[in-house]
């Protein structure tokens, strides 16, 4: 009834046609499939009771969804294949598994606005940066923007040894951190491992045959000692063409070549 009051008041003629849909406020405890509304893209359903998901199954389209202040206690399985979604609320409900719920928002490679405040998992003490470390292309979690520094605190708990790696290569700047250095959380966790190289190793011998004691090692001082980047340049204005060359008939004078490297 309720969603037959809304098509009324929309004034849509066919399924077809129904792209948005509001549901919102209607003390709704369950809500029929809605799979004939094929291309909505637009849903609101907070402040109702609802504990299933299930009638969303065939609404590939949906942009923005908003389940806020309801009794979900589990979206397993009931979300990841709306990956067109760019706006997600699910604050205010009974989410308790952070671990399971980020899992099944992965796939939403288009997700940037994402509330999950006031949900039992929200009090975890790495929730924000697990969040912001699964979920990269969110921008705005619970109202507030992720900040690039948020992102290296993230990295760095949930990845050391890529940050570490990142640091050694330092593209454009180095950071000052040191590698067993971790960012953010007040939890105790085990810093990250310089590589262990074996006696009688040399850079850039690739004679010594001598193993790593983890293979990983071998990467490390690799991605490290190979990431040396060469330009070279001239002043293109100075070099005459063939033209002028045949006129002036005399010799071409030298030209400064600029070389730059990085590491």
């Amino acid at each position: 009834q309720a969603i037959e009051k809304q098509l009324k008041i929309c004034g849509y003629k066919s399924n077809v046609d129904v792209v948005a849909l509001y549901l919102a406020r209607q003390g709704l405890r369950n809500i029929p499939s809605l799979s004939q509304f094929r291309r909505l893209r637009y849903l609101w359903i907070n402040d109702n009771k609802i504990q299933d998901l299930t009638f969303l199954i065939k609404n590939y389209y949906l942009t923005e969804l908003y389940l806020n202040n309801n009794e979900l206690t589990d979206i397993s399985g009931a979300l990841k294949h709306l990956c067109s979604l760019q706006i997600l609320f699910l604050h205010h409900n009974e989410l308790k598994k952070l671990g399971k719920t980020v899992k099944e928002l992965k796939g939403m490679i288009s997700l940037q606005t994402l509330n999950l405040f006031q949900n039992p998992l929200a009090y975890d003490p790495d929730y924000r940066l697990h969040v912001i470390y699964f979920l990269p292309s969110v921008q705005l979690l619970d109202r507030k923007l992720v900040t690039q520094k948020e992102r290296e605190s993230a990295l760095h708990l949930f990845n050391p040894k890529r940050a570490w790696v990142m640091q050694s290569v330092a593209f454009g700047k180095r950071v000052d951190t040191s590698p067993g250095t971790t960012v953010g959380s007040g939890r105790c966790t085990q810093p990250a491992r310089r590589p262990i190289m074996p006696s009688g190793h040399e850079f850039g011998n690739n004679t010594n045959k001598v193993p790593f004691e983890d293979p990983e090692d071998a990467v490390l001082v690799w991605a490290t000692t190979r990431s040396l980047m060469e330009f070279s340049s001239v002043d293109w204005n100075k070099v005459a063409t063939c033209q002028e060359r045949r006129l002036e008939n005399k010799a071409e004078e030298s030209l400064e070549k600029l070389t730059v490297q990085f590491r």
